[in-house]
């Protein structure tokens, strides 16, 4: 084999561990196990195809789930008219910071007559397209979807968490009857809990934000809210009910059953390529990352190991024998024949996060089995090729299962009953993690705890368990339990 260059032999040395600095280990690992990186434009990334892969398949699987509720995915302008962003006060007022704009064009870079919003997300450009295929009740619900990507001006930007363009899903949904929509809004929190919980293998709280939380212009904000392994909440998804607000803003209205003229309800909803940054966070050790077998670009990689060109020919026939097999039971898989020494080939798989790694050498040929070994525990294990296949698919989807299990576990450990805000300020000095609380709902009380417990923000209401006992900060008969925590 070719001697290695330096460069590659500190390869993985130079991924920072979780547990020494995990914002560094972070930003490692997406960059080294080639997710994603800086393009060279402040605060945009690049999304290689690794990390795309992922994404792709979180995109089919929530497209999956949506259309066979009945949504369509559209195409919606990028630009956006100044006058039509304009139109609802509160939605601007919460996003005015981060807009981009623009006000020239042309080879002469002419100015503009109006200056157009590049989209930061798409109400305020659907709206006025939307209502011209609004006529009637019979025209409702109109369920629409796109996937495209968005421009916030950030000014602290961290890959996958926090870029200035990021991709997603925003749907965007328009009813006649208020129950309706706020049922809509329900039915896409559930698809996001199950795109966390079961393709993501993440658990997630799952509620109402606070008012303080909410996305501007919306009646209320539902979210799903994972725990990353620094104890740190992330933001996973969220469903908003506008009611009429967007409604009345754009006229967007119908005529009723009886023919008077009324206004739609609606709701958006939206999850973003976040969601690979989720998974980097919820499940990476100090090795890499450990990606879940659902979403995995490569679920199983094949590592050949030889000393010689006998050696090679004879475990290559082996492998051809068997790995179509794979191929044919659906199981995403590479067998990597780079000139490199399996050790260094084991380091790069286990940054990679690939969930099953088959070691096979010329012993094992001549034993007709390979080397099994599970990324999550790293133990080993001698299986026959016969039946390979559905041997891999039961490990696989255990796989699943455990890291499921483990990240349950992580969270359930880090999750805390407190009184009062004293407690709470003092529990966040030394430690994360969601803390359950009383809350009175009033707003004043909300900035008071985001101020003296260093960040600290209400991260969901729990809508299925009624309050008992008295607010953290005033004492008073509280009105919410609520999940607290420091967050991306």
């Amino acid at each position: 084999m070719k001697q290695q260059t330096e460069e590659q032999q500190d390869f993985v040395k130079e991924v920072t561990k979780m547990s020494v600095d995990f914002d560094r280990w972070y930003t490692d690992v997406v960059r080294k196990a080639e997710l994603a990186d800086w393009s060279g434009v402040r605060g945009m990334m690049v999304v290689r195809p690794y990390g795309w892969a992922m994404w792709e398949a979180i995109m089919r699987a929530f497209d999956d789930m949506i259309k066979d509720s009945g949504h369509e995915n559209w195409a919606f302008p990028l630009l956006i008219p100044r006058e039509f962003l304009m139109k609802e006060a509160e939605h601007i007022e919460g996003f005015a910071p981060e807009v981009a704009w623009v006000t020239r064009a042309g080879g002469a870079m002419e100015e503009l007559e109006e200056p157009l919003a590049v989209r930061p997300t798409s109400e305020t450009i659907i709206g006025p397209l939307i209502k011209r295929y609004i006529q009637s009740h019979r025209d409702l619900p109109k369920l629409t979807n796109q996937w495209n990507s968005v421009v916030r001006w950030e000014m602290r930007s961290r890959l996958f968490l926090r870029s200035r363009e990021f991709w997603w899903q925003e749907g965007h949904t328009f009813h006649a009857y208020a129950q309706e929509a706020m049922e809509e809004a329900d039915l896409i929190l559930g698809y996001y809990r199950a795109i966390a919980e079961d393709w993501l293998a993440v658990p997630v709280l799952v509620g109402k934000k606070s008012p303080a939380e909410t996305f501007p212009g919306a009646v209320y904000t539902l979210t799903v809210e994972g725990l990353m392994r620094d104890e740190l909440a992330l933001q996973m998804g969220t469903s908003h009910y506008f009611g009429q607000n967007f409604a009345r803003a754009y006229d967007i209205s119908f005529s009723n059953k009886e023919n008077e003229r009324e206004l739609c309800h609606s709701t958006s909803w939206g999850i973003s390529t976040r969601l690979v940054g989720a998974l980097v966070m919820a499940h990476g050790d100090d090795s890499g990352l450990i990606v879940p077998p659902k979403v995995a670009p490569i679920q199983v990689v094949v590592v050949p190991i030889f000393r010689d060109d006998d050696g090679q020919a004879k475990v290559r026939r082996f492998i051809d024998g068997w790995s179509g097999e794979l191929k044919r039971a659906g199981i995403r898989h590479r067998v990597d024949w780079r000139d490199e020494r399996p050790g260094d080939k084991y380091a790069h798989w286990e940054l990679k996060g690939v969930p099953l790694r088959l070691n096979v050498g010329a012993r094992d040929a001549d034993a007709g089995q390979v080397e099994l070994v599970d990324r999550l525990t790293r133990q080993k294990a001698a299986v026959p090729v016969a039946g390979l296949a559905d041997r891999l698919g039961k490990e696989l989807e255990d796989f699943q299962r455990r890291l499921y299990e483990r990240a349950q576990k992580f969270q359930r450990d880090r999750t805390y009953e407190l009184g009062t805000l004293d407690e709470v300020v003092a529990h966040f000095r030394e430690k994360g993690g969601f803390v359950w609380t009383q809350w009175c709902g009033d707003t004043e009380e909300e900035g008071r705890i985001k101020a003296e417990a260093g960040g600290v923000t209400i991260r969901t209401i729990d809508e299925e368990s009624k309050a008992s006992g008295r607010c953290l900060v005033c004492g008073r008969p509280a009105k919410f339990r609520v999940a607290l925590a420091k967050a991306y």
